[in-house]
């Protein structure tokens, strides 16, 4: 007789990875029920077609996970049993949102939520984390690497990182991703070519800080889906593989493909896709911006908001969009995100495909805006 498949419960179901993660579940039926939690409904959260079915109202819960009085509402079933796997894909990744809302989004919420997944039993709880919560090296990151967070938001997820650990019973899988693209994303690579937009419009080249040797490592959206799956049901089949001597006791397993990006990369493609050429400042004017980054900053975003506020009224674009060139401080230092994903895949057995950053990856992500009408 087949295994009865496992129930799921999706913390933050309506944001960016909740909600590929919801239809790589639904469309490959992996799980015998799941229910995704948020405090959006799917109306206003700007979702393709493709998510409708998977994202629905009978899958949907609208509460606020870190709300203790909510917590009891989101894990009781109807059939009076427990979710089997539970998934924390909420909280806040976007840049210079200040601490106190980290720490809310990404520490109360998480412990809150980790304390009744413990409590209930659940087979396997998978936490988001960040390749950010490491010190920059020369050779790439490993799991049981030196930690050195270097954005605020990266600080406070290795807090709960830590608070998760040391909550008792609680079976917990901890995920740090890489920059996370792929279509409809709306971070990181979305703001370059964003600008590469307007800098073509301008005629212009567009000038990176740094070199183009910057590491920024990537991973894309389909294969983060797969591999938290992959973690949750490595974990329930009693952890094979795992060393728990060499490894530590709690799994860690970082998410980044295999294709080394660098910032080279993207200006590489982004020159391509565009037809503008991209250069790098290099470091000594770079270090000269440093001293000064909070104009530099300002000074950017004065250049690029208007002409791409007059690109979508041209477009015929006037509803709000999650789409824009406006470039965060967090974003433009030169602090490598460079890590190995050699462990997921010697002792979960995972395999990536899309294993590096290309430029038709690229082009569909574009094309994914064009969908949605994001696109001037």
């Amino acid at each position: 007789m087949a295994a009865e498949k496992p129930s799921v419960l999706i913390i933050g179901g309506m944001g960016y990875i909740g909600r590929f993660l919801a239809r790589y579940i639904h469309d490959n039926q992996l799980a015998s029920e799941y229910r995704l939690v948020d405090k959006k409904p799917p109306e206003i959260v700007w979702l393709a077609p493709e998510f409708e079915q998977a994202c629905s109202r009978q899958h949907f819960m609208q509460k606020d996970a870190s709300k203790e009085d909510a917590l009891q509402e989101i894990f009781n079933r109807a059939d009076g049993k427990q979710w089997d796997y539970v998934f924390n894909c909420g909280g806040e990744t976007r840049y210079s949102q200040g601490e106190e809302r980290y720490r809310a989004l990404n520490l109360a919420l998480s412990v809150a939520v980790a304390k009744e997944a413990a409590k209930r039993k659940v087979k396997c709880f998978v936490e988001l984390s960040t390749g950010s919560v490491y010190k920059p090296n020369s050779s790439p990151s490993r799991e049981g690497d030196k930690l050195k967070p270097w954005s605020q938001m990266a600080i406070v997820k290795q807090e709960a990182e830590e608070a998760l650990s040391k909550i008792e019973g609680l079976n917990l899988v901890i995920a740090r991703l890489a920059y996370v693209y792929g279509p409809y994303a709306t971070q990181e690579l979305s703001t370059s070519l964003c600008l590469a937009r307007v800098y073509q419009d301008f005629g212009e080249d567009l000038k990176f800080l740094w070199s183009k040797d910057l590491r920024m490592n990537s991973v894309h959206i389909d294969d983060v889906a797969r591999a938290l799956w992959a973690m949750a049901a490595w974990y329930d089949s009693g952890r094979p593989n795992w060393d728990a001597e060499a490894m530590g006791d709690m799994p860690i397993f970082n998410v980044v493909d295999k294709g080394a990006t660098s910032q080279g990369t993207i200006a590489e493609i982004i020159s391509e896709l565009f037809g503008i050429k991209t250069t790098f400042q290099g470091q000594l004017l770079s270090n000269l911006a440093r001293l000064n980054m909070d104009n530099v900053v300002d000074d950017i975003n004065e250049d690029v908001l208007d002409p791409w506020g007059d690109m979508l009224r041209e477009a015929g674009i006037t509803k709000t969009i999650p789409l824009s060139p406006f470039m965060e401080k967090e974003l433009l230092k030169d602090t490598d995100l460079s890590m190995d994903g050699s462990r997921l895949e010697e002792v979960v057995g995972f395999k990536y495909e899309k294993p590096a950053v290309t430029k038709e990856l690229v082009q569909e992500v574009i094309e994914s805006y064009k969908k949605m009408n994001w696109w001037p």
